[in-house]
């Protein structure tokens, strides 16, 4: 049987068990580690299982531009099978090389360094823009935070792919509408809008970045749209999605988590995802 996006019914149904299964790993990672950004993975973790892990081919690059959620990014690693259990469980220790950030040059999965916020987007520009000259039919993939879109090089980056129409580049902006010192609209008001982005020359879509078929389908039409346009996909998020405690709490960007506080984590996502 086939769904709306093209995906049997068998698979959106594993990707659907993949949000569960990867926020409970995400859960452990941190947990073990005593460290934070927790919120900012649980709110892109089913955009990553959408992009890197269900459309992604393996000759294809996905830049993870907001690095603080690099948690997310190494449970997704290591369900493609570029990331053993040995090296996973290094995460966050002395000589890993899966730290709090990215780091490059040592697994395939992660090309360049990031977390230094704005950045991904001019990466993944000069990478699609390669690809056009090649002309090897290869798509970019990068997902941003909401908040570093006010960052400067974003915008001249998203120009550049403008003018130079890499209508190969598919941006992905997490917005959950929280930020390392407040909400987006308290900050520097909202410039994940969708008004913005198609202001200035990108073919935009909107989405429940939560929604697994939703975001697989926006993605899929995305790719079949060859018209000189680059894209953005705007995926409307939760901080902290999953875990009652932390969602739409600014403070768990932060925050680790105590013994208590893991345990009814691990509950609750048990229970809301079926496992």
């Amino acid at each position: 049987m086939e769904t709306l996006s093209g995906l049997s019914a068998e698979t959106i149904t594993d990707l659907k068990k993949l949000r569960g299964a990867l926020r409970l790993r995400l859960l452990d990672l941190y947990f073990k580690a005593n460290a934070g950004h927790i919120g900012c993975s649980l709110s892109c973790i089913d955009l990553m299982i959408c992009s890197l892990i269900a459309h992604k081919k393996d000759n294809e690059a996905f830049i993870l531009s907001k690095g603080h959620a690099a948690a997310a990014l190494y449970v997704c690693l290591h369900e493609l099978g570029e990331l053993s259990n040995e090296v996973l469980d290094t995460y966050y220790k002395n000589g890993t090389t899966l730290p709090a950030h990215p780091a490059p040059n040592r697994h395939k999965g992660i090309p360049f360094a990031t977390g230094s916020l704005g950045h991904g987007l001019p990466i993944a520009s000069g990478i699609a823009k390669g690809n056009k000259i090649l002309d090897n039919g290869q798509f970019t993939y990068v997902l941003m935070s909401d908040g570093e879109t006010n960052e400067g090089t974003t915008w001249e980056a998203a120009h550049y792919a403008v003018n130079n129409k890499l209508d190969n580049l598919i941006v992905i902006i997490d917005r959950n509408r929280l930020q390392g010192f407040g909400s987006t609209d308290e900050i520097l008001g909202d410039s994940a809008d969708a008004h913005k982005w198609k202001a200035i020359g990108f073919e935009v879509t909107e989405c429940d970045g939560h929604d697994i078929e939703e975001i697989y389908q926006s993605i899929e039409t995305f790719k079949y749209r060859q018209n000189g346009l680059p894209k953005v996909l705007i995926a409307n998020t939760v901080k902290g999605k999953g875990v009652s405690y932390m969602e739409n709490r600014m403070e768990w960007h932060y925050l680790p988590m105590k013994p208590q506080q893991y345990e009814q984590a691990v509950e609750e996502v048990q229970t809301k995802y079926n496992l």
